[in-house]
């Protein structure tokens, strides 16, 4: 299959040596979020209205402040800051502010159903959001049309639990019923496969710290541990030198 513009993205991830694919576009996405955000965009209006909208999450907040572009980042804060400000000022003086009869509970007033839906919601994570759901059209389109890609998908050493499961449900309303029967059995194979050679990768590692294996070869297990985090915790950590 001719590769076209669209697909480069999930072959490239397939390329990559590493626990799981899908992680992979995922830090990719991010990293490409967090750059749209701090680059010229924070400028645009449109852009600015829905960063003091959805504001960001604990996580998004914390890497957009290692960037450098601190004026940007204090740009936007401010303003979000002024609309949360301006939005919870008339909210906590509105009628919905009600204590609780002596036999009613309270209703749940504005200002904490505000500031529930505001931490709901993350400028970063809804972009990454709608981005991702395309690529995971793209790995099924692929799945039914490219036998190159199939292979490389059975040759690849698997997903992460979390990717995993986002796969079998998506192929459950995605693919035939013999063709979710073959995609079934080849990404369980491939997912329990790479699952059991990590984790025996990990028991290796253990058993280096015991006199008994000190001679031994290491092996493939010096960097198990942040393969396993990629395994169980869909989350790419930098390994340490």
């Amino acid at each position: 299959m001719k590769e076209q513009l669209y697909t480069i993205p999930v072959n490239d991830a397939f390329k990559q040596n590493c626990e799981c694919p899908l992680c992979f576009l995922n830090q990719e996405l991010e990293r490409n979020a967090i750059e749209y955000t701090m680059g010229p965009s924070y400028m645009e209006d449109d852009n600015r209205a829905e960063t003091d909208r959805l504001g960001f999450c604990a996580d998004h907040i914390h890497k957009l402040y290692n960037e450098k572009n601190r004026l940007g980042l204090a740009l936007m804060l401010k303003t979000h800051t002024d609309k949360t400000i301006k939005d919870l000022k008339e909210l906590s003086t509105s009628s919905s502010l009600q204590g609780k009869s002596l036999f009613k509970k309270a209703p749940a007033s504005s200002v904490s159903a505000y500031i529930k839906e505001l931490e709901s919601h993350c400028f970063i994570c809804e972009r990454m959001t709608q981005t991702r759901q395309r690529y995971l059209d793209t790995f099924f389109h692929l799945w039914k049309k490219d036998t190159a890609f199939k292979d490389t998908v059975k040759t690849s050493k698997g997903f992460c639990v979390q990717h995993y499961g986002i796969l079998m449900d998506q192929a459950g309303n995605t693919l035939s019923k013999d063709a979710l029967s073959e995609f079934e059995t080849v990404i369980n194979e491939v997912f329990f496969t790479n699952m059991e050679r990590v984790n025996e990768d990990l028991e290796w590692f253990i058993n280096k710290f015991d006199y008994r294996y000190a001679n031994e070869p290491w092996k493939q297990a010096k960097d198990s541990i942040p393969r396993a985090i990629i395994k169980t915790n869909s989350t790419i950590v930098e390994t340490q030198s």
